[in-house]
């Protein structure tokens, strides 16, 4: 795996499949997400640490960069009132998801009627409760390694994951952000190539 990341490591954390992350980066440090196994979906959401509403924007984000709907290096995520979250600052897999959104119980039930399953909602609303806030805090997430193609008419599906094992992406704190994951639990359809795996999630410090 290539490391362009400079800075010492102050958290290494395997993420297990179909668990949830969250912790505070601060302005300079850059996490990196690790896809172990490779076909693997990471949902992500990130907030200004100083103020949760100012929340990851994703319509912003495609509007203001120019690599359409799909997020790569030099993607700057954006918040609702503009201000500049994470930048991609590297990336071995190539594009990654913004218009998914993320699985719930609900959406599990309505598309494929299953019972409860675990779910990224979930997820990330018991990472937001740690942090003092509720599911009223959701927003459109971001899904690392993950593939929804856009046919010609506009119709759109959960396609195959296309990682590779030990691709990552690096993400540069622009402001103090609170960064959250969930490591998708899907197992109705092909993100995750029907089968979660774990994560590696570090964060190094700037120097």
């Amino acid at each position: 795996m290539a490391d362009r990341v400079p800075g010492s490591v102050i958290h290494d954390e395997i993420v297990a499949a179909g668990a949830s992350w969250s912790r505070a980066i601060h302005k300079g440090e850059t996490l990196r997400i690790v896809d172990l196994e490779g076909r693997q979906a990471v949902d992500f959401l990130c907030y200004n640490a100083d103020d949760h509403d100012d929340r990851y924007a994703a319509a912003d984000t495609m509007k203001i960069n120019e690599t359409g709907i799909f997020l790569t290096t030099g993607t700057v995520l954006y918040s609702v009132g503009l201000t500049p979250l994470m930048t991609i600052v590297d990336d071995s897999c190539g594009r990654h998801d913004t218009i998914g959104g993320c699985c719930s119980a609900e959406l599990n039930s309505f598309r494929y009627g299953v019972g409860p399953q675990p779910n990224c909602r979930d997820n990330f609303i018991s990472e937001l409760v740690r942090h003092g806030m509720t599911k009223k805090d959701m927003a459109a997430n971001v899904n690392f390694f993950m593939y929804v193609p856009v046919a010609e008419d506009g119709a759109m599906d959960m396609g195959p994951s296309i990682s590779k094992p030990g691709d990552y992406v690096d993400l540069r704190a622009e402001t103090d952000v609170l960064a959250v994951i969930s490591n998708c639990p899907q197992i109705n359809n092909p993100v995750n190539d029907y089968n979660p795996t774990p994560i590696r999630v570090t964060v190094r410090r700037a120097d």
